[in-house]
C-alpha cells in the first residue's frame, strides 16, 4: 500500500526504536504456550519523556487503562517505559487492577525507575485470570534483551490475530535539529473505535509538553483512528501512547505555532499509516476498503458518511463478492444520522484497474459489468463520494466481510 507523502517528511525503518534513545525488546515468558511466539514487550527510553495517551470509550475497560491513566496523572504527563503482554487482556477480573500495578512495579524495579513512569498495556482474551508471575519469572530476560534495533521483537510480543506487523517512523527537520517520530499498532479485529483503537505506541525524540502532545494526539486521532472499522466491537483494551524523550535537542515547543505543527504533521503521518495498516490486516479481510467523502457541509458530516460506508456488512460483504453494488453506499449514507440531500450525490469505485462511475445526484448511471469484474479484483478498492453540498472532506478505511473472519472469532479463546 503507498504511503501518504509529504515534504519535508522522510519514511525511514525503526518503528518505537527510530527516535533516538529507545530500546526495545519482546521475549516469550508463557502467556503463549506456543514458545515460538513473543507474548511480552517492552521499550524503554534512556531518559524521562513527556507523555500522551487517549483510551478507549467502551465502559468495559481493561484494568491496564486504569492503571495507565492512573500513573499519568500521578507524574503530570511523564513516562519512560512501556510493558505489554498479549493472550490475556486483563480485563473483567476483579483483582485486575491489583495485577496491573503489580506489572508496572516487576518493570520499575528491573528499570531502576518509578513504577508510575511504567505504562501498562494488556490484549488478548477478555475475562481469564490473569498471573503477573510469567511476567516476574522473566523480566531479566526481557531489559537484558533491550536494544536500541528491537522494535521488532516488541512489535510481535502485541500481536493476536494479526498476520503482519505494523510499524512506521519518519523523519524531518525541526529547528535545524534532525527529528524522529515512529510508531507500532496491534490490531485485526475488535476494531471500531471511539477516542482510540487497538493497541497503537509511538515514541519522539522531539522536546514538546505534555498538553500539547495531548492536544496534537487527540486531534489527530480524530481524523485518522476514528475513521477506522473492521467489524464495528470497540475493544476494551484500546490505547495510543505517545512519549517524547526530547533527545534530538530542539527547544521544547510549549505554546502552539509552526514547531508545534511540524510535529503535529509527522504524528499524523505515521498515525495515519498505522490506521490503513491495521484496515488492511483487519481479521480474514481480502480487501482494503479507502472512502473518500468530499463536498460536504462541515468534516463531521464527511466523517460520519464515510464511516457509516465503511461499517456496513452489506457493502463489507459486497465488496468480498466483488460486486458493484453501489446502492448500499447510499443506503450507508441514508441511515448514518448526517444531513444531506441524497440527490446531490455522486458515486464512484476506483482501483488500479480503473475508474467506475456508478451514481450521479442520487441515481445509477449506466456501467459495464466486464469494466466492474476489473476494477474489483483488485484488493485496494477506492469508494469516492461527493456529496456536492460543501468544501469539507474525510477519509474513512476498513476492509471487506470474508468467510474467513466468521471462522477467526468463532474459536478465538483457543
Amino acid at each position: 500500500m503507498k504511503q501518504l507523502q509529504k515534504e519535508g517528511y522522510t519514511y525511514i525503518d525503526g518503528g518505537v526504536c527510530a527516535a533516538k534513545g529507545f530500546r526495545a525488546n519482546g521475549i516469550n515468558c508463557g502467556y503463549n504456550p506456543d514458545k515460538n511466539k513473543n507474548d511480552l514487550g517492552m521499550y524503554v527510553s534512556d531518559v524521562v519523556c513527556n507523555a500522551a495517551a487517549v483510551y478507549t470509550t467502551n465502559l468495559v475497560k481493561g484494568a491496564p487503562l486504569t492503571v495507565t491513566k492512573e500513573n499519568l496523572a500521578a507524574t503530570g504527563g511523564k513516562a519512560q517505559a512501556v510493558i505489554a503482554n498479549s493472550k490475556n487482556a486483563n480485563t473483567c477480573n476483579r483483582d485486575g487492577v491489583e495485577r496491573a500495578r503489580e506489572m508496572c512495579e516487576i518493570a520499575g524495579e528491573a528499570l531502576s525507575i518509578d513504577p508510575k513512569l511504567v505504562v501498562v498495556a494488556s490484549t488478548g482474551v477478555i475475562g481469564q485470570p490473569f498471573s503477573c508471575e510469567p511476567a516476574r519469572n522473566h523480566i531479566d530476560e526481557l531489559v537484558g534483551g533491550l536494544t536500541y534495533d528491537g522494535n521488532s521483537r516488541a512489535e510481535w510480543a502485541v500481536m493476536t490475530t494479526d498476520t503482519v506487523p505494523k510499524e512506521v517512523a519518519v523523519s524531518f527537520v525541526l529547528q535545524g535539529k534532525e527529528c524522529h517520530l515512529g510508531g507500532m499498532a496491534k490490531g485485526s479485529g475488535m476494531i471500531h473505535p471511539n477516542m482510540a483503537t487497538t493497541l497503537n505506541f509511538i515514541t519522539s525524540d522531539v522536546a514538546i509538553s505534555s498538553v500539547l502532545i495531548q492536544k496534537a494526539l487527540s486531534e489527530v486521532t480524530e481524523k485518522t483512528y476514528n475513521c477506522l472499522s473492521v467489524d464495528g466491537d470497540t475493544s476494551t483494551n484500546d490505547m495510543v501512547c505517545v512519549m517524547c524523550n526530547g533527545l534530538c535537542g530542539n527547544d521544547e515547543i510549549v505554546a502552539e505555532g509552526a514547531d508545534y505543527e511540524t510535529f503535529k504533521e509527522a504524528l499524523f503521518l505515521v498515525m495515519r499509516a498505522l490506521t490503513v495498516m491495521l484496515a488492511a490486516d483487519g481479521e480474514g479481510a481480502g480487501k482494503l476498503l479507502t472512502c473518500e467523502v468530499k463536498g460536504a457541509p462541515s468534516f463531521e458530516v464527511a466523517r460520519t458518511c464515510a464511516r457509516s460506508i465503511i461499517h456496513s456488512t452489506l457493502f463489507k460483504c459486497a465488496m468480498f463478492g466483488e460486486d458493484a453494488n453501489w446502492g448500499r453506499v447510499l443506503c450507508a449514507i441514508g441511515y448514518s444520522g448526517a444531513e444531506v440531500d441524497v440527490e446531490k450525490i455522486d458515486v464512484t469505485f476506483r482501483s488500479e484497474n480503473g475508474v467506475l462511475p456508478v451514481c450521479e445526484a442520487g441515481y445509477g448511471i449506466p456501467f459495464s459489468e466486464e469494466k466492474a469484474s476489473e476494477v474489483f479484483a483488485k484488493d485496494e478498492i477506492e469508494i469516492l463520494v461527493d456529496l456536492h453540498q460543501g468544501e469539507e472532506e474525510a477519509t474513512a478505511w476498513g476492509c471487506d466481510m470474508t468467510y474467513d473472519y466468521v471462522k477467526i472469532n468463532g474459536d478465538y479463546r483457543s
